[in-house]
């Protein structure tokens, strides 16, 4: 007797075998067009952000085969270190990963953002609040950022019939789930791109909210903070299953280049606080 595989641990692989060559071009204009709206509310509240010169030559690239393309841009400033607006993928072949992730700089502890769509082709959001403290010995930082109102918000959704859990291959992407963290998938089409897009725009403003009112850190402690999420944004680029796809059309030895510029290596190095 066959055993069906639980659909909600099915790799990338695995659900990309079952529809290979599925034509997500439109669905992509559709996501990519949130994600950018959700990244101009960002640069709205930030107006001074420059993009990095990491990213110029990134507005539209492929892979030597011409299987993957893709565009990734980020920019950085006060306030925010590193905020990304990006897509890579292949919209006439179903896989997709786009995203926007704002890495805040250290003059706050509001939590960090991110934001991702996925098509495999079945449609997949990935979204959290990212803690810059341990929440299972720091109760007060719990409370304020992860409190009644955001569970409330966070449980409307993952109870909602039309989605189920999707469970990361990547140890490290595991570990980073936390109390607002959705991992989410769901049939492809516009009705559930519209949950999602009120869900996502209800999440940023509420962060921008957060930033409004901010208590900011004291100066002697903004050094350890930035080393802590410096780790997380390095590893959360180093550590993502998506790269293993890349690998396949780009090479490693490229990969490793996009992985440094998508983490923001250059950024990092030169304005870390920290030895």
């Amino acid at each position: 007797m066959s055993v069906t595989k639980n659909k909600e641990t099915k790799t990338l692989d695995e659900f990309l075998a079952e529809n290979p060559n599925v034509d997500v071009s439109r669905y992509w204009e559709r996501c990519w067009g949130i994600l950018t709206a959700l990244k101009n509310k960002i640069t709205t509240k930030f107006p001074h952000l420059d993009q990095h010169p990491s990213t110029f030559d990134r507005e539209y690239y492929t892979s030597p085969n011409g299987e993957f393309e893709g565009s990734y841009a980020a920019w950085t400033g006060n306030g925010v270190e590193w905020l990304v607006n990006s897509w890579i993928g292949n919209r006439k072949a179903s896989i997709l990963d786009m995203n926007t992730t704002a890495f805040l700089g250290q003059e706050t502890d509001v939590p960090h953002l991110v934001i991702v769509f996925g098509t495999v082709p079945q449609l997949f959001c990935y979204c959290d609040y990212t803690p810059r403290k341990n929440l299972l010995t720091n109760v007060d930082y719990l409370d304020k950022y992860y409190g009644q109102e955001v569970n409330d918000w966070y449980m409307k959704l993952r109870s909602h019939p039309n989605f189920h859990w999707s469970v990361s291959h990547g140890n490290y992407m595991r570990a980073l789930i936390n109390p607002a963290t959705q991992s989410l998938m769901g049939e492809l089409n516009d009705q559930n791109i519209s949950i999602f897009e009120t869900y996502l725009h209800e999440m940023v403003d509420r962060w921008l909210s957060w930033l409004d009112k901010a208590t900011p850190v004291p100066e002697s402690e903004r050094a350890e903070l930035q080393r802590s999420d410096h780790i997380i944004r390095e590893m959360g680029y180093r550590r993502d299953p998506m790269n293993k796809l890349a690998a396949n059309v780009f090479g490693q030895d490229e990969v490793e280049k996009m992985i440094e510029m998508r983490m923001g290596k250059q950024q990092i190095d030169a304005n870390k606080k920290y030895v």
